[in-house]
């Protein structure tokens, strides 16, 4: 036979002999492990940490900086070999010209850190420490850096789409009693007043039916702006629903609410543009003082503010209504209200050429 041919036989032989030692491996065991996998075909350490997409940067026992790999140095692309052996607060504090944030110590531990890297945009980490034992019994640490800029741009606008009105961007009913149930329990357990005020347009449904729901949408975010300069910073003011708004105030009396009520009545009735003219409404606000030393819920507190509103429209619209316990407890549904004699009754809103006018018809 020719040798070319004995060549090809045996070559054929071999490879029917290792298929069929596979073949009996796998029925025998069942499938074959990775464990098995990578003592068949070893793959180097260095490349999995390399390829790894997480940057990692490896620490001695004494914090000093000894390796890191590739998706470390584009993180951070100041990271350079020529820092290993350096403590890690000088390395940091040479990338960023600031101290490492976090108290280091052998053990595991996990935070959030912003930076502002090598692209001039804000990032967010998550940083991970996680022991690392080396040869000889010598420890060391491990810092792992997950970018999670995209998941927390993600969780902060769906925070804000939950939180938040999306055509005024104040606070929605929803925040407004998560918020509110807080500031109140502080104001009972320290002793304080607190007040809500209630606020509606009066005839919302007028402009909207004159001039379409874009001009009521522009009216709504005209009374945010025009309240929001009557009102100090951090304080609690809502969409409540509608054409609705509250308002609350830790330490502040009905009094006070009343005053501030007034200056929202007034601020809010100054006329505003549109592609249909200028368009002017009025407002009505109840206002309602929570009873010291009692029981009171905020629900209850906000259900005697809606009865000073209710009120208010009653009574000619375009005014405060303050609540008293005293009149409510006699049956009497006579509120204290502003009486200023500059203020005209408010009657429904009918459009005469391009702006709003009041006439004397009732809706």
């Amino acid at each position: 036979m020719h040798p070319e041919w004995i060549a090809y036989i045996t070559i054929a032989f071999i490879l029917v002999v290792l298929n069929l030692t596979v073949c009996f491996y796998v029925f025998a065991v069942g499938s074959i492990t990775p464990s098995c996998l990578f003592k068949t075909i070893p793959i180097p350490m260095e490349a999995i940490f390399h390829s790894m997409n997480d940057g990692v940067l490896v620490l001695d026992n004494s914090f000093r900086l000894i390796e890191c790999n590739q998706a470390s140095q584009k993180m951070f692309p100041q990271l350079n070999k020529k820092m290993f052996g350096n403590n890690l607060s000088k390395v940091w504090k040479e990338i960023f010209g600031l101290e490492f944030p976090f108290q280091l110590k052998m053990a595991a531990q996990s935070m959030q850190l912003r930076l502002t890297p090598g692209d001039n945009m804000e990032r967010t980490y998550q940083v991970r420490t996680s022991l690392l034992q080396h040869a000889n019994n010598r420890k060391g640490l491990l810092l792992i850096f997950t970018d999670i800029t995209e998941s927390k741009r993600l969780q902060t606008q769906l925070e804000h789409l939950a939180y938040y009105d999306e055509l005024t961007g104040i606070n929605n009913r929803r925040a407004f009693f998560q918020r509110c149930n807080d500031l109140f329990s502080e104001a009972k357990q320290d002793g304080e007043t607190f007040t809500v005020i209630l606020m509606d347009i009066d005839y919302y449904k007028k402009v909207n039916d004159t001039y379409g729901h874009y001009a009521g949408d522009l009216l709504l975010v005209h009374i945010v702006r025009a309240c929001q300069t009557q009102l100090q910073a951090g304080e609690l003011f809502a969409r409540y629903g509608g054409e609705e708004f509250v308002f609350a105030r830790k330490s502040c009396t009905a009094a006070e609410g009343e005053a501030l009520a007034n200056r929202l009545r007034v601020i809010a009735t100054k006329p505003f543009a549109t592609s249909e003219g200028m368009i002017s409404v009025t407002v009505s606000l109840g206002v309602a003082e929570a009873t010291k030393g009692g029981e009171e819920t905020l629900s209850q507190l906000l259900n005697k503010a809606d009865q000073a509103l209710y009120a208010a429209k009653q009574q000619g619209r375009n005014r405060v209504c303050v609540y008293k316990e005293s009149l409510f407890a006699l049956g009497d549904n006579l509120l204290k209200c502003q009486n200023d004699p500059r203020i005209e009754h408010d009657l429904p809103l009918t459009g005469i050429g391009n702006k709003i006018t009041a006439t004397n018809v009732s809706l």
